[in-house]
């Protein structure tokens, strides 16, 4: 008789212990920046596009409103259907090891398009959201149009400018748009955005001084929620047992 109320007092003192013990845990690894990564997209994992599709945005970082993609799309369309340039953008969490944001934008390119005839007609764009680096791959006979020049300053102003000015993503693609549309349409090239540089960039780093003080705090708070980590469970499995008797 004296045994089960015993065993019946220590199971949820344990799950008790275990919940105090993962309440303070979790916090400490995601404040820590301990939690694993997200996993970096394959080229095969993203969905196939073919030539003449109607899909114009690939957003799989998630990144863009879906207002502004219904604006994108309608625009690449009207575009398509004018002058048979296709032109995709595509959105990534961040590419695989071994790759460049150029190297994945190629092999997705090639994936969707296999054959020279496809290519001839497509430009695919591809933004990394982590590194903030963009791919750009351009077929031949829309190269006739969008140089090699314009091309890269699409990918390394028009895209990124946006980007350094505070991750204003959708402004940033729907720029690209209006300004591969241009172009591609037979247009005079609008150019580049302005860059406003008026910030002070450094005042966005830490200083040495800085970082290592920050260094010691958090080794200080990492020592206070260990030690939290391993009172607090103990404190309360006691509690239990001594009100268990």
């Amino acid at each position: 008789m004296n045994s089960y109320p015993a065993q019946r007092m220590y199971a949820p003192s344990v799950q008790v212990c275990w919940s105090a013990l993962v309440g303070l845990v979790l916090p400490l690894f995601l404040m820590l920046g301990l939690a694993a990564p997200a996993k970096a997209v394959a080229v095969f994992q993203i969905p196939t596009v073919a030539a003449g599709e109607s899909t114009w945005v690939v957003d799989e970082a998630n990144i863009i409103s879906r207002i502004n993609e219904n604006k994108i799309s309608g625009r690449l369309s009207d575009l398509a259907t004018t002058t048979g340039n296709e032109v995709r953008l595509v959105t990534i969490h961040h590419f695989d090891y071994g790759d460049t944001i150029q190297t994945f934008t190629d092999k997705l390119f090639e994936r969707w398009y296999t054959t020279p005839d496809e290519q001839a007609n497509q430009t695919l764009l591809v933004l990394d959201e982590v590194t903030k680096t963009v791919g750009i791959r351009v077929g031949d006979q829309s190269a006739t149009l969008l140089t090699d020049d314009i091309a890269n300053s699409v990918a390394q102003e028009t895209v990124l400018f946006p980007l350094l000015e505070g991750d204003k993503y959708n402004q940033s693609f729907l720029a690209a748009s209006d300004r591969l549309g241009a172009v591609l349409g037979g247009q005079e090239d609008p150019g580049p955005p302005n860059f406003d540089d008026s910030f002070d960039s450094e005042s966005t780093f830490a200083s040495a001084e800085e970082t290592a003080e920050n260094r010691g705090n958090s080794t200080i708070i990492l020592v206070v929620l260990l030690v939290l980590a391993t009172v607090i469970p103990m404190a309360t499995y006691f509690w239990y047992a001594g009100f268990g008797n």
